[in-house]
C-alpha cells in the first residue's frame, strides 16, 4: 500500500470528522420540553377519594402548601390509602389515613398511626380556614408532625383555624362525606388525570 493512499484514507476520514463535527455546531439546538399547561398542572392537584359509599374529589392547594401536597401525592400514589378505614367521624368531620385501621383488631390504637414520615414541617395558611369541605392534616403534639391522616371538615371551625394546616377542599361529593361512618372503608385514592396510576 503506497504512503499516498494512507495519506489519502487519513485526510478523507479527518475530513468526514470535521464535517460530521461542523454540522453538529451548525444544528439547532434541542428544544426544550413543553411545560405542563396550566389544565394538567391543576389535574394533577386533584385526588380522587372513592369509599365504600361513593367517591368525592378534593383539590389540593400546593401554592400554599406545597411540600404536605407533595407528601400526600407520594403516598397517594404508592397505595397508601387502599383499604384503610375511616377512624374518626363526629358531626363535624371525618377523618382517615392510619394504616392500623386496615386491622380491627388494632381498633383501640387507631389515630395513632401513619406513614412514619413526618411532612417536618406546618404549613398553616391564613386564607384557608377550617370552613365545610376543608380538608386538612391531622397530627399529634405539634403541626410539624402531621403526616398521613387527613380530616375532611362536614361543618365550620374557626376554633382550628391557626392550629392545623389546610391543604385541600372538596369539589364535589361533599354529600358522600356527609354519609360516611366510622369504620367505612376507603376503596382507593387516586391523582386525577395520573397516567401512572
Amino acid at each position: 500500500m503506497s504512503r499516498n493512499w494512507v495519506r489519502c484514507a487519513i485526510g478523507l476520514s479527518l475530513g468526514i470528522i470535521g464535517a460530521t463535527a461542523l454540522a453538529a455546531q451548525q444544528q439547532p439546538p434541542p428544544k426544550p420540553a413543553p411545560a405542563a399547561t396550566p389544565a394538567a398542572a391543576a389535574a394533577a392537584s386533584v385526588i380522587l377519594v372513592d369509599t365504600v359509599k361513593g367517591a368525592f374529589e378534593i383539590e389540593l392547594f400546593p401554592g400554599d402548601a406545597p411540600k404536605s401536597v407533595d407528601h400526600i401525592l407520594a403516598l397517594v400514589r404508592k397505595g397508601f390509602y387502599r383499604g384503610l378505614r375511616f377512624h374518626r367521624v363526629v358531626s363535624a368531620l371525618a377523618q382517615f389515613g392510619d394504616p392500623l385501621t386496615r386491622n380491627m383488631t388494632y381498633r383501640d390504637g387507631w389515630g395513632t398511626g401513619g406513614s412514619g414520615q413526618p411532612i417536618g414541617v406546618a404549613e398553616i395558611s391564613k386564607r384557608h380556614l377550617h370552613v365545610r369541605g376543608a380538608v386538612g392534616l391531622a397530627y399529634s403534639g405539634s403541626a410539624v408532625n402531621a403526616d398521613s391522616q387527613l380530616y375532611i371538615m362536614k361543618s365550620p371551625s374557626p376554633s382550628l383555624d391557626g392550629k392545623y394546616a389546610v391543604i385541600g377542599q372538596v369539589m364535589k361529593g361533599m354529600d358522600v362525606v356527609d354519609r360516611i361512618e366510622e369504620t367505612d372503608v376507603v376503596k382507593n385514592v387516586t391523582v386525577k388525570g395520573d397516567p401512572a396510576k
